[in-house]
């Protein structure tokens, strides 16, 4: 997995992304940062959240866990 930082077309602002192992968007993980974009938090933040939830699914993934199955 890789955090890529994202340019938007035409504005000066900036996001970051997830691409898994294959070089596809991550969704859950893309929903969730589009949405701190959304409400304008800092690139910064952004981009430490993108990095936290990249090794979270890193973690899910080597223990062929699945998102949306696991509980605290």
């Amino acid at each position: 997995m890789l955090v890529q930082r994202v340019l938007m077309p035409d504005s000066p602002l900036e996001s970051w992304t997830v691409l898994g192992d294959e070089g596809g968007i991550v969704e859950p993980v893309e929903r969730y940062l589009a949405y701190l974009t959304d409400i304008e938090r800092s690139p910064n933040t952004v981009k430490a959240y993108a990095h936290d939830l990249k090794d979270w699914f890193v973690f899910l993934d080597r223990r062929g866990l699945d998102w949306r199955e696991v509980r605290l």
